[in-house]
């Protein structure tokens, strides 16, 4: 099934995000992982893409994404990167995926790593999303910034860039995390005066430990209001009250974004299926109404 075709069914989508095991670790490890997830049903699972084009990390992203389709019969979204992959090496992976039973595919640009090299066939993700649809029958999901990417000169630029996104066949959009809901309702706003009118979920990450979410904050630009602050100053050297009050906080912003009537949320679960449950049953009468 195509995610588009997930919306509109008068509830918002429900989907989580994993990675591959590190490349030291056996493909299997990920079983667990998916053994939890099973249970809470996600509309859909996506598999992300090694930084840089890590060949052997990537590879596991394709047998990842076809092990859900197959074994587990949950639509699964497969990350792909401009970095990460020539015009050649991109349709070997759309026919492994096709023939996998996968149907969707995330493009990006992805994160350059100076240690891995990146390729150079794609500069931006709107050609990535424009090769795509002009080589498979796959449903082409694009990333979305609530504060503006960290590389766009402002807020007007990056919705300008987006909407080529959308344009070039993307239709569906995942954000990246945020913290403060009024920067990501400020920002469908946007898109909606744009025309940028696919759906478009919010991407929510529980703050589980104060060192992963300033490394997470570092990396993609997000801003911490001052809630959050608060709750990092009181409970940040105390892991278990941390983890408690991270997906407190995380199940607050769900609950008010459905509330907003958004299209759906999409939970980086940083492959803690038991983070993903707890906030799951926390918000499934809430997800029905």
């Amino acid at each position: 099934m195509k995610i588009a075709e997930l919306f509109g069914r008068g509830r918002p989508v429900f989907s989580c995000e994993i990675f591959p095991p590190k490349k030291d670790s056996p493909i299997d490890s990920i079983y667990q992982t998916l053994d939890g997830l099973k249970d809470i049903r996600p509309d859909f699972i996506s598999v992300t893409y090694g930084a840089g084009g890590s060949g052997a990390v990537n590879q596991s992203t394709q047998e990842i994404a076809c092990m859900i389709e197959q074994k587990y019969h949950i639509p699964a979204m497969a990350h792909l990167t401009c970095v990460g992959c020539t015009k050649e090496s991109s349709l070997e992976i759309l026919e492994t995926l096709k023939a996998g039973g996968v149907e969707n595919i995330l493009a990006l640009r992805g994160d350059h790593n100076p240690n891995v090299g990146s390729h150079t066939d794609f500069l931006h993700a709107n050609d990535l999303v424009s090769w795509i649809r002009e080589h498979g029958d796959f449903g082409i999901s694009g990333a979305c910034y609530p504060e503006g990417h960290p590389e766009s000169p402002d807020i007007v630029s990056d919705i300008r860039y987006l909407k080529q996104k959308v344009d070039a066949g993307a239709t569906h959009l995942v954000s990246q995390l945020f913290f403060d809901n009024d920067d990501f309702l400020r920002f469908l706003e946007r898109c909606r005066l744009a025309g940028i009118d696919v759906p478009i979920e919010a991407g929510i990450m529980p703050v589980l430990s104060k060192a992963s979410i300033q490394r997470m904050v570092s990396m993609c630009g997000a801003s911490m209001p001052r809630k959050l602050t608060r709750i990092l100053a009181r409970y940040g050297d105390h892991p278990q009250a941390m983890r408690e009050a991270g997906i407190a906080y995380a199940i607050d912003q769900i609950s008010d974004l459905i509330a907003a009537g958004v299209d759906g949320i999409h939970l980086y679960t940083m492959n803690n299926p038991q983070v993903a449950r707890q906030i799951s049953d926390s918000i499934s009468a809430i997800r029905s109404v």
